[in-house]
C-alpha cells in the first residue's frame, strides 16, 4: 500500500513527502538483495527533506506498534525547490515521492534541479540508480503504475512528462509530454496557482491532475494502448481550489478542495468528466492532501514532525 502525505519539518520549514513503503523485515549485514519474509514485519517509511541545498531522503524504520526510528539519510544528488509565497509546502503539491512496490523503486522530485532521482529499496535501505531530466520546471509531483513513470512540472504553465522504466532505470519519451497551458504564474501567485497532483487512476488507463486556483479545475488525460495521453478532459470547479486526489476502494475520486475546505466524491465518465457524488466540509482551514487508509479517508491539513 502507498501511503503519501506532506510535513511540515524543523529544517526550516522545508515541505517534505512521506511515502510508507511495503512490509520489510531486517535485511542481513552486507546483504544487498530483495528484503526476506518476517512473521512480523515492520515498514520502511521514506521523508522527503525537499532542501534548497541538497534534496535527500530520511528513511525510518517503523515497528508494528508505530515507532520510528531513522535509518538512514540519502541524498539525491538533486536539489529542493520552494514556490514564491509557501511558508509550510515548498512544492505546494500531493505526491513528491512515489513508491514501486513490484520493482522495489522509490522516485523523488528535486524541484530546484528539475531532476528525478531513482533510488532502489532494500527495506529502509536506499541505493541510487539515477538522476534524469524532468522534462519541465520544477517536478513537483510523481506517480507510477506498472514500468509508466510521469512527473507534473509546475512552473512555466505546467507540463506532465513521461518515463518508460526498464531495469529499474527512467527512458523519457518524447511524445508523453503535455503541457498544461495554465496562465502564467506571478511571484506572489506560484504558492495558490501551480498544478497540485498528478496520478495515475487505479487501473492506469488515465492520468489525473489538479490546478489548483490556476483554473480551479481538475484535468483527465485518457492513455492510449501505447502510454500516450491525449487531450485532456477538463472539469471545471469554480471557488473549489481541487488541490490533491486520492481514490477509495471502489474507484471512486476523492479530491482535497482548499477553496470550499472540503472533500468532494467522484465518478469519472467514460469521457474522462468527473461526476460529484459527495461533498463534506472538513470544519478546518486551507484543507490541501487526503490520503485513504483502509476504509477512511483523511485530510491532512498540517501535520509536524522534527526531522534530525
Amino acid at each position: 500500500m502507498r501511503f503519501t502525505t506532506r510535513i511540515a519539518g524543523a529544517l526550516g520549514a522545508v515541505a517534505a513527502t512521506l511515502v510508507l513503503g511495503a512490509p520489510l523485515a531486517a535485511a542481513a549485514p552486507g546483504h544487498h538483495g530483495p528484503p526476506s519474509h518476517h512473521p512480523a514485519p515492520e515498514h520502511a517509511v521514506f521523508v522527503q527533506t525537499d532542501n534548497p541545498a541538497g534534496n535527500a531522503i530520511i528513511a525510518y524504520k517503523r515497528s508494528p506498534e508505530g515507532q520510528l526510528v531513522q535509518a538512514g539519510v540519502y541524498p539525491t544528488g538533486g536539489l529542493g525547490g520552494a514556490l514564491s509565497g509557501a511558508k509550510v509546502d515548498f512544492l505546494a503539491s500531493q505526491g513528491g515521492l512515489a513508491y514501486d512496490a513490484a520493482d522495489q523503486l522509490l522516485y523523488a522530485v528535486n524541484a530546484g534541479s528539475d531532476t528525478i532521482t531513482v533510488f532502489g529499496v532494500d527495506g529502509t535501505r536506499l541505493y541510487r540508480r539515477q538522476v534524469i531530466s524532468s522534462g519541465g520546471d520544477f517536478p513537483a509531483s510523481v506517480t507510477v503504475h506498472d514500468n509508466r513513470v510521469y512527473v507534473l512540472n509546475a512552473r512555466s504553465g505546467g507540463s506532465i512528462q513521461g518515463f518508460f522504466e526498464v531495469a529499474g532505470h527512467l527512458i523519457q519519451v518524447p511524445f508523453w509530454n503535455r503541457g498544461l497551458e495554465l496562465p502564467t504564474t506571478t511571484t506572489e501567485e506560484e504558492f495558490t496557482h501551480t498544478p497540485g497532483q498528478v496520478t495515475f487512476t487505479p487501473d492506469g488507463s488515465r492520468l489525473v491532475v489538479t490546478t489548483k486556483a490556476a483554473t480551479s479545475s481538475v484535468d483527465v488525460f485518457a492513455l492510449d494502448r501505447f502510454g500516450r495521453p491525449g487531450q485532456p478532459t477538463v472539469t471545471q470547479l469554480p471557488g473549489a481550489v481541487p488541490f490533491a486526489v486520492e481514490f477509495d476502494a471502489a474507484g471512486h475520486l476523492l479530491l482535497s478542495e482548499a477553496g470550499t475546505n472540503s472533500i468532494a466524491s467522484f465518478t469519472i465518465e467514460g469521457n474522462g468528466a468527473l461526476h460529484e457524488i459527495a461533498n463534506a466540509p472538513t470544519g478546518q482551514a486551507a484543507t490541501c492532501w487526503i490520503v485513504r487508509v483502509g476504509g477512511t479517508a483523511c485530510f491532512v491539513r498540517e501535520l509536524l514532525i522534527d526531522l534530525p
